[in-house]
């Protein structure tokens, strides 16, 4: 994985690129860490050899995994950067298109680069708060706890 700052003003904004056999979920995080990311936005494009997205199940307050075991496109990745007592904390979207002109999509868990993945991050001077919300069952940016 190799990252560039391409802006550097109030929002500075960072190009990501992911080598081939790289998983692109943990590089983000990664990434996201070693910046020490609290406000952030992520888009990306690029492809994977085998992903797995998820669909959360409110009953189960947990993912449902779903695997895609197949060369597919990367049509879009939208997600965010928030700081939690963790640290920086990555929630993605993404869509990925298979060969035969169909999709799958969900929640972003792991993808392995093929042959590139290029995603743009965008930092803002806010700070974003994720904190663990049980009657839901995951962690949600709490305004509350967030400064501008």
């Amino acid at each position: 994985m190799k990252a560039k700052v391409v802006e550097d003003a109030d929002v500075v904004t960072y190009v990501v690129v992911c080598d081939p056999g790289d998983e692109a979920f943990s590089s983000l995080v990664q990434f996201a860490r070693s910046e020490k990311l609290e406000a952030a936005q992520i888009t990306a494009v690029g492809a994977f050899q085998r992903a797995t997205v998820g669909w959360f199940d409110p009953a189960a307050k947990q993912y449902r995994r779903i695997p895609v075991d197949q060369q597919c496109e990367l049509l879009s990745l939208v997600g965010d950067v928030a700081d939690s007592d963790d640290g920086p904390v990555v929630h993605a979207h993404v869509v990925l298109g298979l060969p035969d002109g169909t999709t799958r999509g969900g929640h972003f868990l792991e993808g392995w680069v093929y042959p590139t993945l290029e995603a743009v991050v965008t930092e803002t001077p806010a700070h974003l708060r994720k904190v663990l919300r049980p009657d839901i069952g995951i962690a949600l940016i709490d305004l509350d706890q967030s400064e501008p």
